[in-house]
């Protein structure tokens, strides 16, 4: 059985790992796009931070690992697969067959249309090509502008934080992290942000990068312009799946994929950021763009190419942010749901914040700010989708009351009978 995997992030190099495991005899062929082994790219933050080194960002450490597991690295950019005669097609005219295939090949940074976006000194944080540019340009002192106040961009603005550059970040929202984040908590990490000297323009937007003499002059939609001597775009990222048009591979946002990670074409499967699989919460098709599910799609689906039965239980959105020190977490159904109730606690002085959301008596989503405590918590009562019965009422008195109705309601569960006993 030959096996191509197409990415080497985490989900391919769990999945080619968990096939050999299960598969010792199989032949694996892992093909990344970029020169360098498999890196993790969560961990560039901290290579620019002076952290880590190059080597740091390795998912496998030792130089022999995969040559001793029998993977085979191969250095690649699909252009096209036909499905029926199991073939991929590269942008080097080269080819592979294939008796199954892996498509794991995460996503890419979205280009916003805006003058001068392609001039020397604009970048997005994505590859490790991106880090060197950067790492040359983000020296203490340079001035820094940031596109884009997500996930990604809340990590990359720590790290140049930490480099010690000035640093302007400009999001279209209304607040930070608005994909995760609902007004309370964005605006919340807004604030905790500015705090520390960060410069944050929230609801305003990059017209125009031109060239100043040897920086840049970033006009805003705000009216006022910036200088700067390095210009990031972290404004968001797609799926790389362009390469599966006329494959026969149905896709939405990503790949789709059943329980067990395969397409609807047999003996394609994907995984990672760039595949949507079910979420237990909503019971919606999604692309869960995180490192943990990234590997927990890897075992699952390694498992079932080499011929095993796994099943993915589906994913449940979970975030958690480490932002200059305040940690923020989203779950679930954060913006709510047509019906549902919501409670609300904020503490703006000591930056912490906690709002819940409700469908009947079963807590569905959250986000809560600078309040560690209570994600295990969070993440027990909305994966469960525990009836909380009157613990529902008590929380929308008071939220800080989640230990309390998890203890109740899980003691409650313990002392149910199991379905279909009979007494």
């Amino acid at each position: 059985m030959k096996h191509v995997i197409l990415g080497n992030g985490p989900a391919g190099v769990i999945a080619a790992e968990t096939i050999r495991k299960h598969a010792p005899q199989d032949e694996i062929i892992l093909v990344g796009d970029e020169p360098e082994p498999p890196y993790s790219r969560m961990a560039i933050p901290y290579l620019l931070s002076g952290n880590i080194d190059e080597d740091g960002t390795y998912l496998r450490k030792g130089k022999d690992h995969f040559a001793a597991q029998g993977i085979t690295l191969h250095t690649g950019r699909a252009k096209s697969v036909d499905s029926k005669k199991c073939s991929v097609a590269f942008e080097d005219g080269t080819a592979l067959a294939f008796d199954r295939l892996l498509i794991a090949t995460g996503s890419s940074p979205a280009t916003p249309a805006i003058e001068g976006i392609a001039l020397p000194g604009v970048h997005p944080c994505w590859t490790m090509a991106d880090a060197r540019e950067i790492m040359a340009l983000a020296k203490p002192g340079a001035r820094v502008l940031q596109m884009g106040a997500g996930f990604i961009g809340c990590i990359i603005l720590e790290a140049l934080v930490n480099c010690r550059a000035e640093l302007c970040v400009v999001e279209m929202s209304d607040r930070m992290v608005p994909r995760m984040m609902g007004e309370g908590a964005g605006g919340m990490i807004k604030r905790w942000v500015e705090s520390k000297g960060v410069k944050v323009h929230t609801s305003c937007r990059v017209e125009s990068i031109q060239k100043n003499g040897d920086a840049l002059s970033v006009r805003l939609s705000n009216g006022q312009s910036v200088d700067a001597d390095l210009v990031i775009s972290a404004t968001g990222v797609k799926p790389n799946i362009g390469f599966l048009q006329n494959s026969g591979v149905a896709c939405a946002h990503g790949v789709l994929t059943d329980e067990y990670l395969q397409t609807n074409v047999p003996g394609i499967y994907a995984a990672g950021d760039c595949s949507e699989t079910l979420d237990l919460v909503s019971g919606k098709h999604l692309v869960s763009a995180i490192q943990p599910s990234a590997a927990e799609a890897g075992i699952c689906v390694g498992t079932n190419m080499a011929g095993k039965k796994l099943v993915l239980r589906g994913v449940t959105q979970i975030n958690v942010l480490d932002t200059l020190g305040l940690v923020s977490s989203s779950f679930g159904e954060w913006q709510g749901v047509p019906g549902g109730e919501h409670a609300e606690m904020s503490d703006e002085s000591n930056f912490r914040f906690l709002r819940l959301e409700f469908s009947g008596d079963v807590l569905v989503g959250a986000n809560s700010v600078g309040l560690t405590e209570h994600v295990g918590v969070l993440r027990g009562l909305i994966q469960s989708r525990t009836k909380l019965g009157p613990w529902k009422d008590r929380l929308l008195q008071n939220p800080l009351a989640l230990m309390e109705a998890y203890l109740a309601t899980s003691q409650l569960r313990n002392l149910m009978p199991p379905k279909g006993f009979k007494g």
